[in-house]
């Protein structure tokens, strides 16, 4: 029992040293971790330099101008004069309908203006003979009348039957269907027999215009307001956007580039995007109308200030980095364009240059952290 009481009393005496001495061991383990942490962060000096964004926008080609070819008569085809894929120019004939009906339509409208202009000489001779018989008190005043409104009438019958004749010439030339432009012909769903009409539902054919391309493609609202701002006005951004790339959808790039003409002035609520037009050049014929593809723009920053995105912080609406005074991490609230490649941010302002900041992992660090 005594020697169990002496070895209690050992313990109780050795007992907080013990702790102590393992407290110490325990402070001074993460004393060195903690300075070993410092050292990690990799840190950069801010310098002002050029820097270029390039962004990727799915595009819809079109040609400059697609238009659907639709017979204004009725008939069947008699002849299909132009093949899938041709070059044809405005004004070439591209198909015949029947033309023998419309053609005696014609024939018998000539022949209607015919007996109305003979049929009007014959109400001037006996309205110009009244106006003498009256002249002489022969005939009543009624009787001229009756004659006058007969020769009107006359004039009106042969105003009626020349209109007739013109719209019958019309309809003999809408039976020659030819080119509306300059351009390519697209498919060719009906034949040389086939019956069409200008209710049918689909067009004999459409013709593109492919010497020139348009591309259609959209931006958000954000990016709209700061191509605003970067070039002052929407107009100033047309004059002096620079030239866009097109990626077609087999990964190449097209050898030409286009120009951005036109921005849409409405924003699509549905989508909160705005269509832009640019438009490329098509001398090779290799773009066609109905194709894919991906509008490569870029977006140049003059003596600017350009960091990492993982050098920022992100808090709700804001944005910060961490830069190095004294050997600390200092935040500091910075504004950047919204415009970026998803690598790099270009910074407005809340930097220097010759401002070092944390370069990396700044979401790790803490205020006031010591960094080395």
């Amino acid at each position: 029992m005594k020697v169990k009481s002496f070895m209690w009393l050992v313990l109780a005496v050795c007992l907080p040293g013990l702790i102590v001495s393992c407290g110490k061991k325990q402070a001074g383990d993460a004393s060195q971790a903690g300075a070993g942490a410092a050292g990690a962060y990799k840190t950069m000096t801010v310098e002002r330099s050029d820097k270029e964004f390039t962004r990727t926008y799915s595009a819809t080609i079109r040609g400059r101008q697609d238009v659907s070819v639709m017979p204004q008569v009725s008939g069947t085809l008699t002849q299909v004069s132009v093949t899938e894929g041709q070059t044809v120019r405005r004004g070439q004939t591209l198909f015949v309908i029947d033309q023998v009906p419309y053609q005696a339509a014609l024939n018998q409208a000539r022949a209607a203006v015919g007996t109305a202009e003979a049929s009007l000489a014959t109400a001037r001779l006996t309205y110009e003979s009244k106006q003498t018989l009256y002249d002489q008190k022969v005939i009543s005043d009624y009787e001229l009348q009756t004659a006058k409104n007969a020769l009107k009438t006359a004039e009106a019958a042969v105003a009626q039957a020349r209109a007739a004749e013109v719209n019958a010439r019309n309809n003999l030339s809408y039976t020659t269907v030819k080119s509306p432009a300059d351009g390519v012909v697209g498919t060719l769903p009906y034949r040389q027999g086939s019956l069409v009409g200008p209710s049918m539902q689909t067009p004999l054919t459409t013709v593109s215009d492919n010497s020139q391309m348009y591309v259609y493609f959209s931006i958000n609202e954000n990016e709209l307001l700061a191509l605003g701002r970067e070039y002052g006005s929407t107009a100033e951004a047309l004059k002096k956007f620079p030239p866009v790339r097109l990626v077609l959808s087999d990964g190449s790039e097209y050898p030409d580039s286009g120009r951005v003409e036109s921005v849409s002035g409405v924003i699509d609520p549905a989508t909160g995007t705005v269509s832009l037009r640019a438009e490329f050049p098509n001398a090779g014929r290799l773009l066609h109308s109905g194709a894919t593809g991906n509008i490569v723009m870029p977006s140049v920053y003059r003596d600017c200030i350009v960091i990492p995105q993982a050098a920022t912080v992100q808090m709700q609406d804001k944005t910060l980095v961490y830069k190095v005074v004294d050997g600390k991490a200092v935040s500091t609230l910075i504004t950047v364009s919204p415009l970026s490649d998803g690598q790099e941010y270009v910074v407005l302002s809340g930097l220097e240059a010759g401002d070092v900041i944390i370069a990396e992992g700044a979401g790790l660090i803490r205020e006031g952290t010591q960094v080395q």
